[in-house]
């Protein structure tokens, strides 16, 4: 077993030099101009060059502000909404065929209103945000919330927990916290890719910094940004991993 696991960590190390040997030998071969595709190796210069200018700070702060509000507020209405909808025929019934019509439209459908509503804003950002994290999460919840196995709430029943509120804390959530926490954590990528489109269109943060830099050519900053928004997630979804391993420890 360690020897196997010695093995694929020595591949995926391979597998990642190979993939930076490649991407450093095309624009040094000619393959393609380094002004369009730059060398891994000068993507530290440019690194340091925008932490030392301040930019990298300010576009980072900005755009976490706008990642947390809109996937706290997201991640809040999808579950709120998701597991009352699960528990309630008649609300199902009322919000089918509004979930049908909007569930389609891409979260980039919004801009237009979102700047006309707010303006140029992080409460614009915010608002692209909280869409599309808001359905990942909205069917995780009513998926989870409608599979509880039906035998369950007839138990709570029979123990004299007939309410809904009382179902819903000792059999539902309980009973749905795992597929819940799973597009959470969907969620959490969806989100990533959500500001970067809130801020195209002009917001402060990552997005327009990646657009300033693309409209000056200046592809060695593009991927400094993508390369920050890599780790960023990374970072975020390793803190949620730990959190919810400790909240679900009592599944084990």
């Amino acid at each position: 077993m360690p020897h196997s696991k010695t093995r694929r960590l020595l591949l995926s190390l391979l597998g990642v030099i190979t993939f930076l040997a490649i991407w450093e030998a095309m624009p040094r071969l000619g393959v393609v101009k380094p002004m369009l595709l730059p060398a891994p190796s000068e993507i530290p210069a440019s690194f340091w060059r925008e932490i030392s200018s301040g930019a990298w700070h300010s576009a980072v702060l900005e755009s976490l502000g706008h990642y947390i509000s809109g996937l706290f507020l997201g991640s809040a209405l999808g579950v709120g909404l998701g597991v009352a909808t699960g528990m309630s025929r008649t609300l199902e019934d009322l919000t089918n065929w509004i979930v049908r019509l909007l569930r389609p439209i891409p979260g980039l459908a919004w801009v237009p209103f979102a700047i006309i509503w707010f303006g140029v804003s992080p409460t614009a950002a915010n608002f692209i945000i909280i869409i599309g994290v808001f359905w990942i999460n909205y069917f995780a919840a009513l998926g989870a919330v409608q599979a509880v196995d039906r035998d369950l709430i007839e138990l709570a029943d029979a123990f004299g927990h007939r309410s809904p509120i009382a179902k819903l804390f000792k059999v539902i959530l309980p009973a749905s916290i795992q597929p819940i926490m799973a597009g959470l954590r969907t969620g959490l990528g969806q989100a990533w890719m959500a500001v970067v489109a809130a801020e195209l269109f002009g917001v402060a943060g990552l997005g327009q910094r990646m657009m300033q830099a693309s409209s000056l050519l200046a592809t060695d900053i593009v991927v400094v940004y993508m390369i920050t928004m890599a780790l960023l997630y990374g970072i975020v979804d390793m803190i949620f991993v730990a959190l919810r391993d400790r909240l679900l420890a009592w599944k084990a």
